[in-house]
């Protein structure tokens, strides 16, 4: 799933769907309930809710040693011999829009100028829901989120989405310990996701389940549970192993959204505020969509059994192929450039 920044305006008299705060818990707390543990013949997480581990990351070596700086010494250390690592960023609307060409640029360049804004103090009202809203709420509580608080969102913040850095950079996978995250034996592909304050994931489901992992910055999450899939409104655009949403959350107020407005604020979810040390468990086929507050290093570790390796990826890598073929939703994707219009 890419995701994508962009500017947003204000939303007048949009509440949208309500949410309750999710369940927040420790590692120690989770593997006392048994909850972490799989069933005897498919090491299947027993989770069948998204779940926030507090401080979960705390014992990684990457939560103590990465930073942006860190990251920049990296590929500069690794290319020493002059050459400049370029890889794909996002340039605006994916998920939603039109599909545009990404642009290749140097990384260590993006990744300082990343560290130098992550010096800036965060304004904690400043986000879909404020710290002194959040603050005062009540124990299953369900409230309304600040849609507004996009409006002063730049247009085109340059974003480095699902960079397969651990392949990049081998000896980096020391420092996890992706183990601890998924119990039996399970596939697993991770992807960093690095860029400023102010960007967006718009609203979409995975069919694996995913650990996200935190490890600069704060993100702000809304989660809705499969069965809300009818308030969701589904696209037709293709992207591979996701359901993307005709939703678009920064753009609610315009007159083009009505008939996905209506529908949305019929949804029920979650709310999750991911600090940086936090790790938070997405089970497949919940929809997300994602809000940076400051300038955030995220790990997402996407996890599959052999058994869904057989089922739901076998289908994902046939439908892929058939796409390639243009047979199966040619020229409605996020993968090639597209002059369509803007509705997803």
């Amino acid at each position: 799933m890419i995701c994508s920044p962009f500017k947003t305006m204000a939303v007048p008299n949009t509440s949208g769907p309500e949410f309750t705060l999710i369940e927040e818990t420790t590692w120690e707390a989770l593997r006392a309930s048994g909850r972490h543990q799989g069933t005897a013949h498919n090491h299947t997480p027993l989770f069948d809710r998204p779940v926030l581990v507090k401080g979960g990351l705390s014992h990684w070596p990457a939560y103590q040693r990465w930073s942006f700086e860190h990251l920049a010494q990296c590929v500069r250390t690794r290319h020493a011999d002059g050459r400049t690592l370029t890889t794909q960023f996002t340039d605006g609307l994916v998920e939603q829009g039109i599909t545009q060409g990404r642009p290749y640029l140097p990384v260590a360049p993006y990744l300082q100028t990343l560290a130098e804004a992550a010096l800036a103090p965060p304004d904690l009202e400043a986000a879909l829901l404020p710290l002194s809203q959040r603050q005062a709420l009540a124990p299953g509580e369900r409230f309304h989120l600040n849609w507004a608080h996009m409006q002063t969102f730049e247009a085109n913040r340059m974003y480095l989405a699902q960079w397969d850095i651990l392949r990049e950079f081998p000896a980096l996978r020391q420092d996890f310990n992706l183990k601890d995250l998924w119990p039996g034996r399970r596939l697993t592909w991770e992807f960093i996701f690095l860029g400023p304050a102010h960007t967006v994931t718009g609203l979409h489901n995975d069919f694996p389940h995913n650990w996200f992992c935190q490890l600069r910055g704060v993100k702000e999450f809304i989660l809705f549970p499969p069965d809300q899939s009818a308030h969701l409104s589904p696209s037709q655009k293709y992207d591979w192993g996701a359901t993307l949403s005709d939703i678009n959350i920064a753009q609610l107020h315009t007159p083009e959204q009505a008939t996905e407005r209506a529908q949305f604020a019929k949804a029920k979810g979650l709310y999750a505020r991911v600090e940086a040390g936090d790790a938070l468990f997405i089970p497949k086929r919940t929809w997300h969509a994602v809000v940076s507050h400051q300038p955030s290093i995220s790990l997402g570790v996407f996890g599959l059994t052999a058994g869904e390796v057989m089922t739901g990826g076998a289908l994902a890598t046939v439908q892929d192929a058939l796409h390639r073929l243009h047979m199966y939703r040619w020229g409605r994707c996020t993968c090639h450039k597209s002059a369509l219009s803007s509705r997803g």
